[in-house]
């Protein structure tokens, strides 16, 4: 380089200050500029590593508590007869052994009320004000009725705006408009409507319900449904019941007295295998970001001591005793055939697994339950998830140090390239003085040649 750099200077002032300066001042940085482009590719990969991770066990905790709280996984109610009663387990509840029959005596119905004559569409029909009463007592105020609202659609959307528990619809054919006004079901929202008409202005009497009234008429009458429990009626105000059998929703269908309808339970062992084989798979994919991660030659988290702890926690999942029992029934993943190979991987002993779903059944749902009391899988999952992202200890601290090294890296990327800029702004003022002597040089021996020249002519 040195040699180089005098060859250059004696050209005079035909040097290439340019080049020259830009060689100087890559090979004063070069060194550091190359230690800061590979702290900022570690941190770079750093960065995202944490991020995969945090994303990863986060999602795979948020799946699983869907999952739990879905209700797939628990014992399931049956019907024996499902065009009469249907049943479902109510969300968040507990299903347990179910032995009950249902005799659906009378569905639960909603009183309906249209106009008997049918008017022409946009006819006026009147102004002043509907009062309804209702069977429970309901006291609502009266709804008034003006210039602007006096069409059946206008009363319609006045009684609809009411929120009183009707809803109001026009029902037009070829005979013109009809008002339908349906009421919620049960005998209790039964309701009548009394017409307050304005003087000069009559009309809304026609819209009067109930009490004799001949201007409208009840097509359908409200009433409580009818089911016999176990041989014992009882009454309820809508055809869907959640308060006879505990956890579990019975949706009535169809009345047959007589009939009684079996309700019983089954545990839910195909939605269970698949929870298990999926909890695997997940935990698998899981497994092998963390691996890469913290992989000892090349892992960009190979000396983060919070994913070196996310993975022993991991590896302690499949063996943790997650419902509190020690009764000897299975508690862990591993008593139910979930294998940990010898890479780290898990497997799924599906002869085991079937064996223990048919062994025992409640205590495998056990392990995908969330009672709230710190046992199950999701709640196992969800602590190494809070310990694993905390911001104090866990990624979170982790993401927040390397985010930190980051901004430091730019500061000192950004002050190098000032001082590189500075060293180059000087060399090339220097070089630049220097160039211009040596042309000033130039030109003096070009003269005197010149001068010794005509002296040795004479």
């Amino acid at each position: 380089m040195v040699d180089s750099i005098a060859k250059t200077l004696g050209a005079g002032s035909g040097i290439d200050i340019q080049a020259l300066v830009t060689s100087l001042v890559d090979a004063q940085y070069a060194s550091k500029t190359q230690l800061y482009d590979k702290r900022d590719e570690t941190l770079t990969a750093q960065v995202s590593a944490v991020s995969q991770l945090k994303s990863g066990i986060t999602g795979f905790n948020t799946a699983l508590q869907s999952l739990v709280r879905g209700g797939s996984l628990s014992t399931q109610p049956t019907s024996a007869n499902t065009g009469i009663v249907q049943v479902s387990a109510i969300a968040g509840a507990k299903v347990g052994t179910v032995s009950s029959s249902v005799e659906v005596r009378a569905l639960a119905s909603a009183q309906v009320a249209n106009t008997a004559v049918a008017l022409p569409a946009g006819a006026h029909v009147g102004t002043g004000t509907l009062q309804f009463a209702f069977a429970d007592g309901t006291s609502v105020a009266p709804i008034a009725i003006g210039a602007g609202d006096a069409t059946l659609s206008g009363i319609a959307a006045k009684i609809n705006a009411a929120g009183i528990g009707v809803t109001a619809s026009v029902v037009s054919d070829v005979n013109g408009e009809r008002l339908v006004m349906k009421g919620a079901s049960g005998e209790a929202k039964a309701f009548t409507v009394t017409a307050t008409e304005t003087a000069g202005d009559e009309g809304l009497a026609a819209l009067n319900v109930g009490n004799g009234a001949t201007g409208t008429q009840i097509s359908t009458a409200a009433a409580d449904a009818r089911v016999a429990i176990d041989g014992v009626e009882v009454r309820r105000a809508t055809n869907t019941i959640t308060d006879l059998i505990p956890g579990v929703r019975l949706d009535l269908q169809s009345a047959a007295v007589g009939t009684r309808v079996a309700i019983g339970s089954t545990p839910s062992t195909a939605a269970l295998n698949q929870a298990v084989n999926d909890v695997v798979a997940t935990y698998n994919e899981l497994y092998a970001m963390l691996k890469e991660a913290t992989d000892p030659v090349n892992g960009a988290l190979a000396h983060d001591p919070a994913a070196r702890t996310m993975l022993t926690q991991l590896r302690q999942m499949t063996t943790s005793n997650l419902t509190g029992k020690t009764d000897g029934s299975p508690a862990s993943l591993a008593s139910i055939g979930v294998v940990t190979n010898r890479d780290g991987t898990l497997s799924v002993d599906a002869a085991k697994l079937t064996a223990q779903l048919a062994k025992a059944p409640d205590a495998i749902e056990a392990m995908f339950s969330d009672p709230g009391n710190g046992t199950g899988l999701s709640s196992a999952l969800n602590k190494i998830t809070i310990a694993v992202t905390s911001s104090k200890t866990g990624l979170g601290a982790a993401a927040t140090r390397y985010a930190k090294a980051q901004s430091a890296l730019a500061e000192a990327k950004d002050k190098l390239a000032d001082a590189e800029e500075q060293t180059r702004t000087r060399l090339t003022q220097q070089f630049g003085n220097m160039d211009a002597r040596v042309a000033a040089y130039k030109s003096t021996q070009a003269f005197l040649e010149q001068q010794i020249a005509v002296w040795n002519a004479q």
